[in-house]
């Protein structure tokens, strides 16, 4: 069920030009602003040639900028450009909206199983959970 939700809600990216991994990288850079590659590899999970990879891609496309660190210059900060943030918010916003539609056709009693299961899901993503 939680598969098929997340299938659906990823289709909602793919018109964007911007991968479901990609997405996830600069939700953590936005969050995170001056985050270091080493640090947003640990975090996602996965290898820094990856990560270099992918924000290569967001670089390109103008959704993020590298800049030296400003007190270790051998590090590289990552922020979220303007066109970053526009382009994290339609996608939030067009997620909002599919999800919305859907829990306006459930009825009260299973409105409540949702809003009740809400709380354990989160506790089996909380890290060191």
């Amino acid at each position: 069920m939680l598969l098929h939700l997340n299938r659906h809600l990823r289709r909602e990216v793919h018109t964007s030009g911007v991968s479901a991994g990609q997405l996830s990288l600069l939700g953590l850079i936005e969050g995170n602003p001056g985050i270091g590659v080493a640090d947003l590899a640990s975090r996602e999970g996965t290898s820094m040639p990856s990560v270099c990879g992918h924000i290569d891609r967001l670089e390109a496309s103008g959704l993020v900028t590298r800049r030296q660190g400003e007190r270790d210059r051998r590090r590289v900060d990552l922020e979220v450009t303007a066109e970053g943030q526009r382009v994290l918010r339609a996608i939030r916003t067009k997620r909002t909206a599919w999800l919305s539609a859907r829990l306006g056709n459930l009825a009260e009693a299973d409105l409540a199983a949702v809003a009740a299961a809400i709380a354990p899901r989160e506790a089996l993503v909380v890290e060191g959970a």
